[in-house]
């Protein structure tokens, strides 16, 4: 079954890192990606740009509004991501805990399915 690792990212805690350390936290997440795709479990991983770079869209009556970032209601942003294939729920959260985020955001483990499931 596929499960989504999100990181959930306190909004502005990139910005209170020195370029030396926002460069060791990318690296020591791209080691456990380079794991995890070793071992036949990784689909994909991507980290995502700040919220700052990004904007959310309804479309309410036909009509499209924009709301360009940062979110200033959101207290987390979603940081990356890691979409893996696991044999249990279990597996997938085994593998959260060991997530280097997880020392300093929340990795939220959702299994995919259809919208209509639950």
């Amino acid at each position: 079954m596929q499960y989504m690792l999100l990181i959930m990212e306190p909004v502005g805690q990139r910005q209170g890192r020195s370029e030396d350390e926002g460069r060791r936290v990318y690296a020591d997440m791209r080691r456990f990606a380079d794991d995890l795709k070793a071992r036949g479990l990784l689909s994909a991983a991507e980290s995502l740009r700040s919220d700052t770079d990004g904007v959310r869209v309804q479309v309410r009556g036909g009509k499209p509004s924009l709301v360009d970032g940062p979110f200033s209601e959101a207290k987390e942003m979603v940081g990356g991501f890691f979409l893996l294939d696991c044999e249990s729920r279990e597996q997938a959260v085994e593998i959260a805990s060991r997530c280097p985020a997880a020392a300093w955001a929340t990795v939220e483990v959702r299994a995919l399915g259809p919208c209509h499931e639950g």
